[in-house]
């Protein structure tokens, strides 16, 4: 991430470490020639108090408990640090090169978040932000702290505060330059800066994220219930995924683009210039049986410098199995099939969530008589015993309007 050449040193600094007349533009200049895309100024001031309290006392927060324990220094900056007066915070575009909801049709391919196609955005970010802050801690010989998501910062308020987007109707920041498509960074520091304007909400009557959500996960607008978003469920959620959500998840095994990608502000975006956070040529149409076969060292080899790697492999491979499950691919029904004494009861609960879909009632019964009787977790007992029901009423359902059942 490296754009036109800069100057080494930063206009000098007055007494009393305050902004010269043109320290600000300086500011600006730097962050943009270390990469970053838009650049602001904020204070470092409250960010939406009572809309965090709501939002947790409805338990929209699922297993996030951090985002409760967190929660007074998250709603005030001061809390977080009390001698900050300023922050500059900053965006870069990572943009995908098509629509990310395309995936889609492609049953037998993993579906990947933008997100995460290229390398830890944590890491481009940092670096850069990392410069940025020193840089402004030596030119004007103030304190200075970087965040990249690291700690309990609203950023998306912060962001709409600094002038660089709004938050829209699908919680994330919308830009008018970059649709949805921006990571978030802040330096906060004891220098003074004078803030830019806000910006203004811009959504107006339009809902399609909200429409586009498959699993419902919006009660209101500006309002998302993490336990039934999909992003929550893939990468937060550290147990069984329940079932009412599973067939809706499709191929999405890391996240979900649908709001964001709805978004018809994405008009006026382009794909990233950003050569490291551009999409790995293994996460643009990966095979879920490759995903699937992945144990743990092979799984922390793939995904060194992704954000994928912090998921896990039983998880990550619990996700696989659900997308497998979506597939209508027998040959599919056979890399399940292997998954079934996997040492994680997490992976054997959805390969066998994945059979009862993809095998006939005949088939998966005698599965069942071969894995079940060894089976002792009481989770995956329950998908033997739900999926051959839900066999036997698809079966019965089959027969009643002339169809057939899925074959083994």
């Amino acid at each position: 991430m490296t754009r036109s050449a800069f100057p080494d040193e930063p206009p000098q600094a007055t007494p009393g470490g305050g902004l010269p007349g043109d320290g600000r533009s300086a500011i600006r200049d730097r962050a943009l020639a270390l990469g970053f895309d838009a650049v602001g100024f904020a204070r470092p001031d409250g960010g939406r108090a009572q809309d965090l309290a709501n939002w947790l006392a409805s338990g929209f927060h699922g297993d996030m408990g951090w985002m409760e324990t967190t929660a007074d220094r998250r709603v005030s900056p001061a809390a977080l640090w009390p001698e900050a007066r300023s922050v500059v915070a900053v965006a870069v575009n990572y943009g995908p090169p098509e629509d990310p909801r395309l995936m889609q049709a492609l049953r037998d391919r993993a579906m990947v978040s933008a997100y995460a196609r290229g390398r830890d955005y944590h890491d481009v970010l940092k670096k850069n932000l990392r410069s940025l802050a020193s840089w402004i801690a030596d030119g004007w010989n103030c304190d200075v702290k970087l965040f990249v998501d690291t700690a309990p910062v609203m950023e998306k308020p912060v962001a709409q505060q600094a002038g660089l987007g709004w938050q829209g109707k699908h919680t994330n920041l919308v830009s008018r330059r970059f649709g949805s498509w921006t990571f978030l960074g802040e330096v906060f520091t004891t220098l003074e800066i004078s803030p830019d304007d806000p910006e203004t909400d811009r959504c107006g009557a339009c809902r399609r994220c909200l429409d586009a959500c498959p699993t419902d996960a919006f009660p209101a607008p500006y309002r998302i219930d993490a336990r039934r978003c999909i992003s929550y469920l893939t990468i937060e959620h550290k147990g069984h995924i329940e079932r009412e959500f599973r067939v809706a998840m499709g191929n999405r095994i890391y996240g979900c683009d649908d709001c964001l990608a709805a978004c018809p502000w994405n008009k006026f975006a382009s794909a990233t210039p950003h050569a490291e956070l551009r999409p790995h040529i293994h996460l643009t149409r990966p095979r879920l049986k490759d995903y699937a076969m992945l144990d743990d060292e092979s799984f922390r080899a793939v995904f060194s410098g992704s954000p994928i790697k912090r998921l896990g492999r039983d998880r990550f491979v619990r996700n696989v199995l659900i997308a497998i499950g979506n597939s209508g691919s027998a040959e599919l029904a056979e890399t399940a099939q292997t998954l079934l004494r996997d040492p994680s009861p997490l992976v054997r609960a959805m390969a066998v969530w994945a059979l009862s879909r993809l095998l006939s009632p005949v088939c998966f019964a005698e599965l069942g008589t071969r894995y079940g009787l060894a089976e002792a977790d009481p989770d995956v007992l329950a998908e033997w015993r739900v999926g051959g029901v839900d066999k036997a009423t698809r079966a019965d359902d089959a027969d009643q309007s002339g169809g057939t059942p899925a074959k083994g």
